[in-house]
């Protein structure tokens, strides 16, 4: 049966919901038993099993802030689903929320209804959720998560900031160099053949490439799919995914961001996990779930073994101090002699977040040069290409 998102008039104003209806009559006809009349009513998508669109980390920390703010003011999780259902602009997040809270009036718990969105809440998100349940301490446990997501989501924009600039220069001369190929190669290359002028070998590398774009551009663009689709599939197989891994690890001043980046979610994370009040080993079995490298994956599930048969986790995580920092483990050593792991992790955290942030500007430093060099390279190759043929005429004549 059909959901509606409908807007309806009572005798205190408008009012806003989802609800369940054969058609807009069926819909009309259950609002007026209910003292409503029908305005406008949208047809939507039933969440179990649709096809899930993206929900930003910006919406998630919209969502959270406010529902612990509206909690922590005396609202019922219901009502203050609904609320934050109808300010949401994002429509996915819009539509689960209404079916969150259609769960809860059926007598499911919270957690129970975001089980329902894995693709929206994380196993984190719906862990913490849980225990909040059981301890009765969710509003404090949604500013820890809120904290979380925030730090999550500055660490990300700024790794983004710095490739944007590259992104953009290597776009606009891709589009440039495009527009050379197929406008002004083909009518150099016709006038050196009316000149009778030997290309030189780089020239015609120049014209066969120009060829493939005006001749062969259907070619092109299905091999460029496929490519696209090929790697797209290659990243969701294990070995795949561990050789592109094992590739990124490689990469100078990219492998120690990886490294890095992977210790202060690992930081972060625990910290924030055990803080909300579950335990060390269900902790990090949660973070190994959401690393996205598979060798860390694989080192941090190794590690939650050892922990599960009573080992520290100073001890299990040393033999994969080649990946993550040495720092985060000296520090979760010396949080496991003083007994405050979780204040020390908060600390370590926030450090090698500064360093992923300095590392980063480091980055853009060495790919902007860098960048500056190979589009030089390749504009004086195409200029050295284009001009050989000319000095030959001039040679002739």
């Amino acid at each position: 049966m059909p959901q509606y998102y409908y807007t309806a008039k009572s005798k205190k104003g408008e009012v806003s919901d989802l609800m369940t209806a054969l058609d807009k009559k069926d819909l009309a006809k259950k609002l007026h038993e209910s003292g409503l009349f029908l305005i406008k009513a949208k047809k939507t998508n039933k969440i179990g099993g649709s096809l899930f669109k993206r929900v930003s980390v910006a919406d998630k920390i919209f969502l959270t802030r406010n529902l612990k703010m509206m909690l922590s003011g005396g609202l019922s999780l219901s009502r203050t689903l609904g609320i934050l259902s109808m300010q949401t602009k994002n429509k996915t997040l819009k539509s689960a929320l209404f079916d969150i809270r259609e769960e809860i009036h059926k007598g499911k718990s919270f957690s129970e209804a975001l089980e329902r969105h894995p693709q929206i809440f994380s196993k984190m998100f719906r862990s913490v959720i849980h225990l909040s349940e059981e301890t009765g301490k969710i509003e404090d446990n949604l500013g820890v998560l809120t904290e979380q997501m925030e730090k999550e989501y500055a660490l990300r924009s700024k790794v983004k900031g710095a490739l944007i600039y590259p992104s953009v220069i290597v776009s606009v001369m891709a589009i440039v160099g495009t527009v050379m190929m197929i406008f002004v190669v083909p009518r150099l290359t016709q006038t050196f053949e009316q000149m009778g002028v030997s290309l030189p070998f780089t020239t015609q590398i120049i014209v066969g490439f120009a060829d493939i774009l005006i001749h062969g551009w259907p070619y092109l663009i299905a091999f460029v799919l496929f490519f696209f689709f090929f790697i797209k599939y290659l990243m969701k197989t294990k070995k795949g995914k561990k050789m592109v891994d094992f590739v990124l690890l490689k990469i100078p001043v990219v492998s120690s961001l990886i490294r890095k980046n992977n210790s202060a979610y690992t930081a972060r994370t625990l910290n924030s996990l055990l803080a909300s009040g579950i335990s060390m080993v269900r902790g990090l079995e949660i973070i190994s779930e959401n690393l996205s490298n598979i060798y860390f994956k694989e080192a941090m599930s190794s590690a939650t073994e050892k922990v599960k048969k009573g080992e520290n986790l100073s001890a299990a995580l040393q033999p994969y101090s080649s990946l993550y920092s040495i720092l985060l483990i000296q520090m979760i050593e010396v949080g496991e002699e003083t007994g405050q792991t979780s204040k020390i992790l908060s600390k370590t955290a926030e450090f090698l977040e500064e360093e992923v942030s300095t590392l980063t500007n480091n980055l853009a430093s060495i790919i902007e040069p860098l960048l500056m060099v190979v589009i030089g390279g390749l504009v004086g190759f195409f200029a050295m290409s284009m001009l050989l043929p000319m000095y030959s005429v001039l040679e002739v004549i």
